[in-house]
């Protein structure tokens, strides 16, 4: 009778344990659910995403980036020069750098009996080390608007509109209104020697065969100097650039040359150009158009070369 007993009793038991088993699944699902909604809530975090990385990775070599016959023609060899010494001088001298990736430069030297010339380009690849707060072309902006500061020049922007003076307001000094000629009385001129009627003035200097007024008594040469273009912000030439113009003080035994230095952003890349031109004697001033001209298609040659 009692092992009929104990045999009645081991059915009920394993029931008992497989609710239990029941009741500890359904919980486990419950709180399954639970982890998934805390995980949903995560993805939907509203943090800004990291700006993407700039448009150019690495930097080409500056010694080649240049053509060798826009080379040739910004840097004339004196023509002493051995086959071997002309390849050396086009082939430049590289910039010491210790991330080519970031930093990288090269220059050029040129000299003849009548000039030397200088030229040196120089990359640098900006790239913004928290991209959560500034993308690499944002930082490659900064950088370039800290060098225009520099070189004391305006921050492009619109133009001011010409204001008109005000309705029977009072002309610029110097001149009436409607621009015409100031109304007062003329310089007084000077008596002729003979007592007659006023000389007009100082003559004109008589003008040679070709038009050009000739140079007064102990004056110099009348040869007119080539226009002075000076620094700008310059329109057309990678995404932001500008231009620097500078002539060293003249003397009477002192050389004058001119340096024109370009400044160029192309998204998150930095180019320089810097060409030097320096007149083996005195009195002689380097073109302005025909130097800045020249840097000019060497950086545009340049842009060109970053987006091949």
């Amino acid at each position: 009778m009692q092992r009929k007993a104990v045999r009645r009793v081991l059915p009920g038991i394993a029931m008992l344990t497989a609710l239990v088993a029941g009741v500890a699944g359904l919980t486990g699902c419950t709180s399954g659910t639970g982890g998934a909604g805390t995980t949903d809530a995560k993805a939907g975090d509203s943090s800004p995403a990291p700006a993407p990385a700039g448009k150019y990775r690495s930097l080409p070599a500056p010694c080649k980036a240049a053509d060798g016959k826009r080379l040739k023609a910004m840097l004339p060899a004196a023509p002493a020069l051995t086959e071997e010494q002309r390849t050396q001088l086009y082939a430049g001298t590289a910039d010491t750098s210790y991330d080519a990736d970031r930093h990288v430069g090269c220059r050029w030297t040129a000299q003849t009996p009548e000039e030397t010339r200088l030229l040196s380009v120089r990359f640098e690849r900006v790239v913004s080390y928290d991209r959560s707060a500034m993308s690499d072309d944002d930082k490659a902006k900064q950088v370039y608007v800290r060098r225009l500061t520099d070189a004391h020049l305006p921050f492009p922007g619109p133009a001011p509109t010409p204001t008109a003076p005000p309705p029977g307001g009072a002309a610029p000094s110097g001149t009436a209104p409607g621009g015409a000629a100031p109304s007062g009385p003329a310089p007084s001129a000077s008596p002729s020697p003979s007592g007659g009627t006023p000389a007009a003035g100082p003559a004109a200097p008589p003008a040679t065969a070709s038009g050009t007024p000739s140079p007064g008594a102990g004056g110099s040469t009348a040869a007119t100097p080539a226009p002075e273009l000076g620094s700008r912000v310059l329109e057309g030439l990678g995404t932001e650039a500008f231009i620097e113009d500078k002539l060293s003080a003249a003397g009477a035994s002192t050389v004058q040359s001119r340096t024109v230095r370009i400044v160029l952003r192309t998204a998150n890349v930095i180019v320089t150009v810097e060409y030097s031109v320096q007149p083996a004697l005195p009195g002689t001033i380097p073109s302005s158009p025909e130097t800045q001209d020249k840097a000019r298609q060497l950086a545009a040659a340049l842009v060109e070369r970053f987006n091949d």
